[in-house]
């Protein structure tokens, strides 16, 4: 198969041309060219932006493809952007949706695809933003004028993310649990959850391609192996050695006090992340989430080190400010309530 990803270069969606290199299909990159150093194998790539709606159009005019891998539309305007495009270019429109689409708190635990409402507030904007996408496209489903698919990943590290830690630090949890730094959990860390990674996610979009049974349906595509919060942090002190300090604010305070780094963790994370796969294992045999925590987060250690990546200094900053305030509340109340 002929296989377009719009995107084709993020965290998730350099796996899925990997996987589908390796499965013997021809996937096409669409992006801005501007990370061709990704992939050490030779790919098909079309250069552009899709947010110049009338070059895109004509960059795609005379294209065709067995399915469309859409991991760029963020919002119904997006989508419908896919659709007219390729409505009469492909077989198949896939689209990359997410489980913060859901509305909270949930109705099912682990939550169940058909049992669920989306999202309907705006205080959430990504989780509303790609809901409202999903609106839009279950009426072209309804339609009947063009197969489409969709698939809600749950949170996914991966290489080249930048999304792993409570305050998306990423490289700084292991420098700070080296150098004995405290790190801030939210809540008390005892949320269930479970970790996914991009290999895993990725194999649900390549299953879906060209497969008549995801027709008209939404999947989640997530890992069921069962943690909790604390445990992303804890397992990363196990593999490297030294044991890390948690510190543990509220999820309102976080988010009250820095709601562009924090609102993510107060409206999505501070639900049960416990979703049930049997949909898409019942349409796509053989997907399974295989990837362990500790195998996700050594191949990110992995990564941070080949990389050489740098520390964030201002979080880390942060960091230290919020684990002092900490400190002096501790002491505080301790005093407080020995009087």
């Amino acid at each position: 198969m002929r296989v377009l990803i719009l995107g084709g270069t993020g965290v998730i969606s350099r796996c899925i041309a990997d996987q589908l290199l390796d499965a013997g299909h021809q996937p096409v990159l669409f992006n801005r060219g501007s990370r061709k150093q990704l992939f050490s194998r030779e790919m098909e790539w079309i250069i552009g932006d899709k947010t110049k709606p009338e070059s895109f159009r004509q960059l795609m005019a005379g294209q065709r493809f067995d399915a469309v891998i859409d991991m760029i539309s963020f919002n119904a305007a997006d989508a419908a952007q896919t659709v007219e495009t390729f409505r009469d270019k492909t077989g198949q429109l896939i689209f990359c949706s997410s489980t913060a689409a859901y509305k909270r708190p949930f109705r099912t635990i682990p939550v169940r695809e058909d049992e669920e409402a989306l999202c309907d507030s705006d205080a959430f904007p990504y989780a509303y933003h790609k809901a409202e996408m999903e609106r839009y496209l279950q009426k072209v489903i309804a339609e009947g004028t063009v197969p489409i698919t969709i698939i809600r990943p749950s949170l996914t590290f991966g290489e080249g993310g930048v999304n792993l830690g409570v305050l998306r630090q990423n490289r700084n949890i292991v420098h700070r649990i080296q150098q004995g730094k405290p790190l801030v959990m939210f809540g008390d860390g005892t949320l269930p959850w479970s970790f996914s990674f991009a290999p895993d996610v990725a194999r649900a979009f390549v299953g879906a391609a060209g497969n008549e049974r995801t027709f008209g349906k939404a999947y989640h595509a997530t890992s069921e192996e069962l943690h909790v919060w604390d445990d992303l942090y804890l397992e990363i002190g196990r593999l490297i050695g030294h044991e890390p300090k948690l510190v543990h604010f509220s999820t309102k305070q976080l988010m009250s006090g820095k709601p562009d780094l924090f609102a993510h963790l107060y409206y999505e994370k501070s639900y049960a992340g416990l979703f049930d796969n049997s949909k898409i294992k019942q349409d796509i045999p053989g997907f399974e989430a295989r990837m362990t925590l500790s195998e996700g987060l050594r191949m990110m250690l992995d990564w941070y080190e080949r990389d050489n990546l740098a520390i964030d200094e201002e979080k880390n900053l942060l960091e230290d400010r919020l684990a002092e305030t900490y400190g002096r509340w501790c002491g505080e109340l301790k005093e407080l309530l020995s009087n």
